[in-house]
């Protein structure tokens, strides 16, 4: 990491960082700079990415957060906030297993439920984080506001 990376000395939270998509994520915003904090369902795979990140120079904390318990994601940010000061980016890209959505199935012997579940898992899961974020990232831009006047 050098003093010209793109997202030197900016925090970044990735929701969802033990699956591949969050993985390649987080370590893309680690590569840059960014302080990375990784959240997701499992514990051990969030901490093999995170020794990715390590080994490679870069800055990783994780956490387990269920993405859809409100109060879960609130605790989280608020939690990194009261450490580092701020939140810089926040990206959820934390879905549902496979098995939870019919994997497999022929789409005319699937229920209803299953085929929603992405969908009911997904939108739910980014307006929690999103609200969540956004009600820092007011609060950070509200005292930069402050400060330059």
């Amino acid at each position: 990491m050098n003093g010209t990376s793109l997202l030197n000395g900016k925090n970044a939270v990735v929701f969802g960082a033990g699956g591949s998509i969050g993985a390649a994520v987080a370590k893309e915003f680690a590569k840059e700079g960014a302080r990375v904090f990784l959240a997701g369902r499992t514990k051990a795979s969030l901490e093999a990415v995170a020794k990715q990140i390590t080994t490679s120079g870069g800055a990783a904390q994780t956490a387990a957060v269920d993405t859809l318990n409100d109060l879960a994601v609130n605790e989280y940010l608020d939690g990194i906030v009261k450490r580092t000061g701020k939140i810089d980016t926040v990206i959820d890209l934390a879905g549902p297993l496979a098995k939870e959505y019919g994997n497999g199935k022929m789409a005319v012997d699937l229920p209803v439920e299953e085929f929603m579940a992405p969908l009911e898992t997904m939108v739910r899961s980014r307006f929690i984080t999103a609200r969540a974020a956004a009600r820092h990232m007011i609060k950070q831009l509200s005292l930069l506001k402050t400060l330059s006047a």
